[in-house]
Order: structure tokens, then sequence, then C-alpha cells
């Protein structure tokens, strides 16, 4: 399916969508015999998936269902608005998640395991792995899944100075129209296989791409035409669900964002119709002719023809109310942030407002919250791209790493209420019952906090040195009666790196 080629005959009608399915397989296995038939099975599945997202994805872009209202009264005025709330949505909850970038962080003081740590950043920084953070979050937040992949990069080589690419392994951002993660049908869900499809074009037959834990099969139309082997030993596509029903951003909310939309197109045609109102003729007999001159002069002389009849001309307007409309129209509004879990714009106002009360009045709490939850989501399928990412190291880069001596950080908002925190890591650090590790760690003021500490550490010890040749430096004044010291010290500030 095409990513950006629409069909134009086709009508967009309202949908009601409730998450993407979970495609299971009765196959335990995959193997050379059966692995088209496996691919035919879950193929109705994915195509199902497949037409939603792609719903999702021309809604999020614009292509929405007022573009094809229906005003069989005075068709001529027929407005068309298009409020794209979706594309707001979207947007802010990427931006919100996704601001920073996703960083990996030692979870012990190891020396070695921080410096390995180190180099898996500047391996995933040079993979610009952030921006393609950025994209799996908009496809999360639009069709309710995402899917990454990771493989060998057959141009690195462990020597910098013959290195082509600084990484040993590629990360790409799949499109969830053509990619499906396929589970056994047991107690587990464990993953099966992977599959890319690349649809038809042209002439060309469709080709299926079918990773297992140890083969990659291309598929053209029904024939197997190339048969791999897959170094990584797992499958190199990884499932990143938005939540545990799959649900888009602003799929739970596509009626209202279609009534929003309607009614900003009626008042508009109310405007309009208003402006351009029919005229009435009671009791008044006029002829074409007479309605051009009319039109032209701007006026219309005429007479009552009977006593009993009045004769009349006048508009026929039957306008809305644009007060009680924009009532509606922000209920609507409201209701919609109010489930997405999205600030709102009240921008309301009291002199004892704090940073607290405004974030809870103002909803940045339960932005905070829904992000939360996809942070859990989000770092248990990275876990799974971690896995791939050390196996491909360990076989060509020798980076002595495991699962467990990682730990995925989030930096959104990271300097939110400081001043409270940095008061109660003071206050933390003064208090002689509390270890000083301990209180980088709930002072949640830094995101590695396990660098924090050692920089802490290292500070100290450099400002105990300076107070230490202070104090012997005074000494030696007061019993010579002049500084031996030129002012110049060894010791370096680590504030200084």
């Amino acid at each position: 399916m095409s990513s950006d080629t629409i069909n134009e005959n086709k009508i967009y009608e309202p949908r009601i969508l409730s998450g993407r399915r979970v495609l299971l397989s009765s196959y335990q296995t995959i193997t050379d015999e059966n692995v088209v038939a496996f691919v035919k099975s879950v193929e109705n599945q994915h195509n199902i998936n497949a037409a939603e997202i792609d719903y999702l994805y021309q809604y999020y872009k614009g292509i929405q269902p007022i573009i094809y209202r229906d005003k069989p009264v005075r068709p001529e005025i027929k407005n068309i608005v298009i409020e794209n709330r979706a594309n707001e949505i979207v947007s802010f909850k990427t931006g919100y998640l996704m601001g920073e970038p996703v960083s990996y962080v030692a979870r012990t003081d190891d020396d070695k395991i921080v410096k390995n740590v180190e180099k898996l950043n500047s391996f995933v920084f040079n993979e610009d792995k952030s921006s393609l953070d950025k994209e799996l979050a908009d496809w999360m937040h639009i069709a309710g899944v995402g899917y990454r992949i990771c493989l060998p990069d057959k141009s690195y080589v462990d020597d910098s100075s013959t290195a082509v690419d600084e990484s040993p392994f590629e990360l790409t951002v799949l499109d969830p129209r053509n990619t499906a993660v396929v589970r056994r049908n047991d107690l587990t869900h464990s993953v099966l296989a992977g599959l890319i499809i690349v649809p038809a074009v042209d002439n060309a037959e469709k080709i299926t791409y079918v990773y297992t834990d140890d083969k990659m099969y291309t598929i053209v139309g029904s024939q197997i035409k190339k048969i791999d082997k897959n170094a990584t030993g797992m499958v190199p596509i990884v499932e990143y669900p938005a939540n545990t029903a799959r649900i888009g951003a602003f799929e739970i909310v596509l009626p209202l964002l279609d009534a929003i939309n309607n009614v900003d197109s009626n008042r508009l045609d109310s405007v309009e119709q208003v402006v351009q109102s029919l005229l009435l003729f009671h009791n008044v007999d006029i002829s074409n002719d007479g309605y051009d001159q009319m039109r032209e002069q701007g006026a219309i002389k005429f007479r009552d023809l009977d006593a009993t009849l009045k004769a009349e001309i006048k508009y026929i307007t039957a306008d809305i109310s644009q007060t009680e409309t924009q009532v509606l129209t922000d209920h609507l509004y409201d209701t919609i942030l109010t489930i997405c879990g999205m600030p709102n714009r009240n921008g309301g106002s009291s002199t004892s407002d704090t940073g607290s009360a405004v974030i809870m009045r103002d909803g940045w709490s339960a932005a905070e919250a829904r992000a939360k939850d996809t942070e859990l989501m989000f770092k248990r399928a990275e876990k799974q791209t971690i896995k791939l990412m050390l196996t491909i190291c360990d076989a060509v880069s020798r980076l002595d790493l495991k699962l467990s001596d990682i730990d995925v950080r989030f930096t959104r908002r990271n300097y939110e209420n400081i001043q409270g925190k940095a008061q109660v890591l003071t206050q933390m650090l003064n208090c002689e019952s509390i270890p000083p590790r301990l209180a980088f760690e709930q002072s949640n003021m830094f995101v590695d906090v396990e660098n924090a500490y050692q920089q802490y550490l290292e500070y100290r010890d450099y400002r105990e040195s300076k107070k230490q040749e202070e104090v012997l430096n005074g000494d030696q004044t007061d019993n010579r009666g002049d500084s031996v010291s030129d002012g110049t010290s060894d010791s370096k500030d680590p504030s200084e790196g």
C-alpha cells in the first residue's frame, strides 16, 4: 500500500476503530516447506490492520470524512472546514514523549560497564537514533503500533582507520502498513516471525520478506526466491505497541473530531447563506427582467393589488446562534483533551497559583501520566532492540555488556520544579543519616544518577583538597610572615572537564 497515493473514488466514511489486532499463528516453527502457507494464513489479519492504519494515517494528514460531506439543500453553498486536531494530538504526544533523546545509562558504578555503555551510546548516536525514535513515536501515536528493524552493518570495520560506518548495526523504522510481527498462539505469545511486505507496483509481483530466528526468506508472489541466514539469532523486527489495546492517540475520539469538523463547516455555511439569503416575494408578481432590473438599480416599486392582501418583499433567513455553537465547539474540544490526556488552554490565573497548582489545573499532570504509561510500553520493546544491538556488537566489536547492565532513561521534563528538587537534594545531603547516593536517587533531579553521583564525589574530593591546601598555606604564612604559595595548584577542578 502506497504511503501517499489516495484513491479519489474511495469514500472515507466516519469509522469507529478499536485498536490493532495481535497477529497469532498456530504454527510453532517456520520451515522451508511451510513458510509460504504460513504467510497466507496471516495475510488477512495483516490486511485488516493495514487498512485501518492507512485510514488513521490519511486522517492524520488531513484526509478526513468531512471532505466528502453531502449537502442536498442548497448544494452550491457547501464549505469544508478541517480542524486537524488529530495532527495536533500526535505532534504534542510525540514532542512531549521524545522532546529529548532517549539515553542508555549504566545500572552499576563499574567503570568498565560505564565505559561500554558510553560506547553503545556513541553507536546509537552515529545511527541518529533520536530522530528515528521520533519517527517511531509518530507511528505509535497514529497507528497504535510501530516497528523497528536492527540488522548488522556490513560496511562496519572495528578499526577507526578503515571504518566506513561508525556503528556495527543499522536501525530503520518500518511502515506499519507493510510490517507485521506474528506471535505463537500459546500462553507466552512469543515472537514467531517478522514480515515486511513490499506491495505490487505496476506489473511487479508482491515481495514478502520473512524473518525467523535463524533465516530470512524472500518470497516473490507465492514462490521462495532466496533463503539467507539470519546472523542475529532472533527476529530483527521489534514491535512497539503504544498500549495493550494498540489504540492510536486520537483513535478513541474520532467521532468527536468529525463532529468538530461538521459544526465548523455548518457554521461557515450559515454565514454564507445569510449573505446569500433568498428573497421572498409575497403577493408581488415580478418578471425575470424586472428582477434583474431590481438587482441592478437596488430598488423596486410595487403596490398592493388588493386591499385585503398585503404585498411584501423580504429575505428568508435562518441564522444559527454563533455563541451557542461556540459553546458546543469548546465542549467538544475540551472533551477531546480530557480523553486524550492533553493540557488545556484555559490560561486561568490566580494570585495563589503555584507551579504545581498550574500543572494540576491545566492538565499537565494527566499528560505526564499518559507519557509515563507510554514509556513503560516503549521500554519493554526497547529492551528487545538492545538485545539485538548487543548481539551484533558482541560479534564484531566485542562490547562486553549484558541487558541487565543497561537502563533506558527518558530525559523529558527534567527541569520541572527544579528549585524544589535542588532543595530536596541539598537538605538530604546535609543530613548525616541519609547516604549521599540515596539523596541523588530520590531527588529526581538528574537523568543519569550514577554519572551525577560520581561527579559529585570527584568534586567533593577536589573541594576538600583545596581546603586542606588553604589551611596548610595559612599555617605557613603565620609561621614565616609571608606566603610560600604562588597561587598555582596541580589539582584541577572536575567541573571544568
